[in-house]
């Protein structure tokens, strides 16, 4: 029987990331890509705030291609609604039968995005959807993913916590009301190295600052790293 062509949403973070490893164990399932949203002014990850050229990376190391959404800053409803119905006409006119998300638990998110898909023909598919997230974020951590915070909402967590690693001291310092997975926005990652990645993407931490209310880590490419070109 044919596999699923599936496009996994990437928003550069540890969820999904590990929704990555996930699809793969799916012998059912062919990953045909990451699809990306993209800040066009500050070229940018969208909310992570994650450089371009990391993510360009990140998609090498897992061996994909990337498909990438330049948004306008800002962005209207409108505007992104067209942009991503775009994205559903690709994946049809590709043979790509659906796009997986790594949402947890979110009502709400979960039904914006399946109405989204409605009728399209491309289904919307949720691998973590409903896994607890305190045992998640411990699996994520004893299976050998790495990411580092790079945006705090310093209303629900700290700012002193942008720029920590994903580890199990950060889920131990982790106050009881934030989400161990950050579900609720209280963080946001970028993944460097794991199961998902054929090899750790080479990455240098640079300064926090804060910026239209939230705290950000910047990061970039870390060129004592990199690898030589083939």
């Amino acid at each position: 029987m044919a596999r699923q062509r599936i496009l996994l949403s990437w928003s550069s973070g540890k969820d999904s990331a590990w929704a990555l490893k996930v699809l793969r164990e799916d012998p059912a399932v062919e990953v045909a890509g990451l699809l990306t949203t993209l800040n066009q002014t500050h070229g940018r990850v969208a909310m992570h705030a994650v450089r371009e050229a990391l993510l360009d990376l990140q998609a090498e190391a897992a061996g994909l291609p990337l498909w990438k959404v330049p948004l306008p800053w800002p962005c209207p409803d409108g505007t992104y609604e067209a942009l991503m119905r775009g994205v559903l006409d690709r994946c049809r006119a590709e043979g790509v039968h659906g796009v997986a998300y790594g949402d947890l638990f979110l009502e709400d998110v979960r039904a914006y995005r399946e109405a989204r898909h409605a009728g399209t023909g491309i289904q919307a598919r949720f691998p973590l959807w409903g896994l607890p997230t305190g045992d998640l974020a411990r699996t994520m951590v004893a299976g050998g993913l790495k990411a580092i915070l790079t945006c705090v909402d310093p209303g629900r967590l700290d700012a002193r916590f942008a720029g920590r690693d994903f580890d199990a001291a950060l889920l131990a310092d982790l106050p009881a009301a934030v989400d161990p997975c950050g579900e609720h926005g209280e963080f946001h990652t970028f993944a460097w190295a794991g199961p998902m990645f054929r090899e750790a993407v080479p990455v240098l931490r640079g300064a926090v600052l804060e910026r239209d209310g939230f705290v950000f880590a910047d990061l970039a490419p870390n060129p004592a790293l990199a690898r030589e070109p083939s």
